[in-house]
């Protein structure tokens, strides 16, 4: 391939989403890119004759022949990508007309920075964001900053994020392979706050563009609080903590993640989730020596300081419970 940046976007059953999708890319003012569509397995002949009608930019399909996950085929399709920068992009994440160009102009104007996180709309909410990059807490839980605040008097402003939302974001792509990508083992939920902090320690930093807009559906395969969100979820943010969190802030922390996972094991029994719950958390542990060898190996490519890794990390002890009060409210 050619071009200096190549779009990912993943599809399972996106037979719905897929043709607005790839419509806003055919109306992107950037046009120098092409297209890595990898396809889980999908059941609903949704990418079946694709690339026979878009034509307005290089196409490659990519046919799995199982569901193998977020992280697994997005691994996939940044190996079939070529070129600097790779730009992941939900097939329910429909991108304005100057959002391509938009991030390749702050990357272009922002060399210290490797990663990019796009401003993210409720396409089915407009006046609400539905995220301005991605949070994380010391806790270890994260959330997309600002969701479900009101889009204009929110993420108005450029600024440097823990991370990026994989639902619309850009790479460089040396750098996300040279961290592994994905998590494989993840499967599907957090993978990218993962990637994003090691990334951060690798000396990596994340660069917030508002004005690089995409309209997010969100939760278009998997609903938003799924037995199937709250397993994957949960089972992966204790992998993360316990992966990334380097040297003395690991046991500084410690508790207050013990804490967390004990407050969610008790709220979500209250929520008809018990069972998830504690098999996210049962299978979290038994796959903790396998995390703790991948410990070894993620923090012998930190680069920066542990009080560089703190600044960026939220701090206040209430904070998830706000950031979860504003994922509930209505928002009017």
């Amino acid at each position: 391939m050619s071009s200096n940046v190549s779009i990912i976007i993943l599809s399972w059953n996106s037979g719905r989403h897929l043709p607005i999708c790839l419509s806003a890319l055919s109306n992107q003012s950037f046009k120098d890119f092409n297209v890595v569509l990898v396809d889980n397995n999908s059941t609903d002949n949704s990418v079946d004759g694709l690339k026979d009608d878009w034509v307005d930019f290089s196409f490659v399909v990519k046919k799995l022949d199982a569901n193998l996950g977020f992280a697994v085929a997005n691994n996939i399709g940044a190996q079939l990508a070529g070129g600097k920068w790779i730009v992941l992009l939900n097939a329910d994440a429909y991108p304005e007309p100057d959002w391509l160009e938009r991030l390749i102009k702050a990357a272009e104007e922002n060399p210290e920075y490797n990663f990019f996180s796009s401003r993210q709309i409720q396409y089915n909410a407009p006046h609400l964001l539905d995220g301005a990059g991605d949070e994380y807490h010391v806790s270890g839980l994260a959330w997309r900053r600002f969701y479900n605040h009101v889009e204009n008097a929110y993420g108005l402003e450029q600024t440097e994020v823990f991370g990026a939302c994989a639902a619309a974001a850009m790479y460089r792509r040396e750098d996300f392979l040279k961290v592994g990508g994905f998590d494989e083992d993840y499967f599907s939920y957090f993978e990218d706050v993962d990637l994003s902090f090691r990334l951060r320690l690798a000396g990596g930093r994340c660069l917030y563009v508002p004005d690089a807009v995409v309209h997010h559906v969100g939760s278009a395969s998997t609903g938003k609080l799924s037995d199937f969100v709250v397993y994957y979820g949960h089972r992966n943010l204790v992998w993360a903590f316990i992966k990334d969190m380097p040297g003395s802030l690991f046991w500084f922390y410690l508790p207050l993640h013990l804490a967390m996972n004990l407050f969610f094991l008790v709220s979500f029994i209250f929520k008809g989730k018990g069972r998830a719950i504690f098999k996210a958390k049962m299978d979290a542990m038994r796959g903790i020596p396998s995390v703790i060898k991948k410990r070894k190996d993620v923090q012998k490519l930190r680069k920066v300081s542990i009080k560089e890794i703190n600044r960026f990390m939220s701090k206040g002890l209430l904070e998830p419970y706000w950031a979860s009060r504003q994922r509930h409210r209505e928002g009017r």
